[in-house]
């Protein structure tokens, strides 16, 4: 059982955490089953996290380090929520710098990779058509539904507002 984190909710699903030999925590220097395999912006190369250890943000302490860059993000008027998500939430891996969108004043939940296929497969296709109509990332939505592709060359990233539901889809190409 892994520490809850409320803006990655499943990071065992998501990749962000691999479960697999036992291995030692680089700060607490405990051993493990289940570590961090994504971004960790530090100067020392860490190798290995638990996740309770970047849940109680001693790792980005001990490392001075950040989960999510601080200026890859939306802006919120509760500077909590910048620390939380910073230095006491896993990652996600993107093709070029990944970004963490805000709604309701608060940082989404980062869901999933996604293509349409898999959008569609959730039902929510037609949502976030209406809610990105004016298009994702700069590529019209016609663009988007026809090139999104799981793990292709342009990858999808979804979140959703903790407050309204709201789904919020970004997208990037390698």
């Amino acid at each position: 059982m892994i520490p809850k984190f409320k803006y990655h909710p499943d990071p065992i699903a998501t990749g962000a955490f691999i479960k697999g030999d036992t291995q030692t925590c680089e700060c607490c220097g405990k051993t493990t089953e289940i570590w961090y395999k994504s971004p960790f912006y530090s100067i020392e190369k860490v190798k290995c996290l638990c996740p309770e250890c970047i849940a109680d943000g001693s790792a980005a302490e001990k490392f001075n380090g950040e989960f999510q860059d601080e200026c890859s993000v939306d802006e919120v008027s509760d500077p909590s929520k910048l620390d939380e998500l910073a230095h006491r939430t896993p990652g996600y891996r993107g093709w070029q710098q990944e970004y963490w969108p805000a709604h309701c004043d608060d940082y989404c939940a980062f869901i999933a990779y996604v293509g349409w296929d898999e959008l569609v497969e959730m039902g929510i296709d037609k949502e976030i058509e209406e809610t990105h109509k004016d298009g994702i990332n700069g590529w019209p939505i016609d663009e988007v539904k026809e090139n999104l592709i799981n793990n292709g060359g342009m990858q999808g990233y979804l979140f959703k507002c903790l407050h309204c539901g709201q789904y919020v889809l970004l997208a990037d190409c390698d």
